[in-house]
């Protein structure tokens, strides 16, 4: 059975700023948060603190032998620097902490593999410290069973979303557009994806003209009798069309490589990370797509070809070669923003045609 993880995170920012941050990490999913329940002052929320004061859901013992709040989970902070940290750190666990928030330097994998091997049988709950989202993902999944918990400083709600998308926990709104217009447009330069990963069917890259309203483009895991299944391989759109990336910034198709880890997701609008194994660009025939839902119309530009595939609001893929107007397939799809080198800009002016 696979466990919870937490992603606790440690608001760096001023107290002006606070009560927006909060809010959108609610909006994230995020629970957890490390923060003196003090600086909350009368505001609602259904976040849950950790924090060293009896105030906190989480209490953070200061020293050995404090007396524990009633009603109240308790932990002590480690700074592991040796093995002989780690079974001191065992010793006390074992005197009935709920949890223990684990501060490791320059190791950082062997001494949590210590950790979790010998605090799992006990079930106490393990929360380490992360620096980037890098670090928090490594530490979920050190000896596959990870931490229990990740406590992790940030004042960018982008690098919360990174690292939800790490765990597999973020998820994408998905509607239902209507198609309005194929059109065939020429030839032009489109960008073949091919991942590092297997991709499953269903499951896709999101990619549109406008970086508001993006179109579920399926990958080539089905065959046919002319093609053998490419089921790592995304055939995206052309050099101009966005993509989105982990961090919740856009990316031009022109701009992804090898190295480039980009968003797969399935018609349900769950998320996961992959990376980019080789980008080809070739020369192909195209077609324009145009759909709309709620009011926003948007396009893409895909290569005309039977293995490019949409996802339809049934579960079923279509090629664009058998599209029809009035068909209905998978998109994600917002009121539009501006965006500044792929970062959204929320009162920037933006109208894309």
């Amino acid at each position: 059975m696979s466990k919870t993880r937490e992603l606790i995170v440690s608001p760096k920012v001023s107290q002006a700023q606070l009560t927006k941050f909060l809010s959108q990490l609610q909006e994230e999913g995020i629970k957890m948060i490390y923060l003196d329940p003090k600086k909350l002052g009368k505001k609602k929320t259904k976040l849950q603190t950790v924090f060293p004061s009896n105030a906190a859901n989480y209490v953070v013992l200061e020293k050995d032998g404090a007396v524990k709040p009633k009603g109240k989970k308790v932990g002590r902070k480690f700074k592991v620097l040796s093995n002989s940290d780690i079974e001191n750190l065992l010793k006390i666990a074992k005197k009935g902490l709920d949890f223990v928030v684990v501060e490791v330097k320059d190791w950082k994998i062997i001494p949590l593999e210590n950790i979790i091997a010998k605090l799992h049988k006990i079930h106490t709950k393990i929360f380490a410290i992360a620096r980037t989202p890098e670090e928090v993902r490594k530490m979920f999944s050190i000896l596959e069973i990870g931490v229990d918990g990740v406590i992790f400083s940030t004042s960018s709600i982008n690098e919360v979303r990174e690292v939800m998308v790490y765990l597999g926990t973020k998820s994408f709104e998905m509607k239902s557009a209507k198609v309005t217009e194929i059109k065939e447009v020429g030839d032009g330069e489109r960008v073949c994806v091919d991942t590092a990963s297997m991709l499953h069917k269903g499951e896709g890259m999101l990619i549109g003209n406008r970086s508001n309203f993006l179109f579920l483009v399926h990958n080539e895991s089905v065959g046919s009798s002319f093609t053998s299944p490419r089921p790592f391989r995304v055939n995206a759109g052309a050099v101009h069309c966005y993509t989105l990336s982990p961090d919740g910034t856009t990316s031009y198709l022109s701009e992804v490589e090898t190295g480039s880890e980009v968003l797969i997701l399935n018609s349900k609008g769950k998320a996961r990370r992959v990376t980019v194994g080789r980008s080809k660009i070739e020369r192909r025939p195209m077609l324009m797509i145009k759909a709309s839902v709620d009011g926003e119309v948007g396009g893409i530009i895909a290569q005309d070809a039977e293995t490019i595939r949409f996802v339809k609001s049934n579960g079923q893929l279509v090629s664009v070669t058998h599209l029809k107007k009035g068909d209905s397939i998978m998109v994600h799809s917002k009121p539009a923003t501006g965006r500044h080198f792929g970062m959204e800009v929320s009162d920037e002016y933006i109208l894309e045609k």
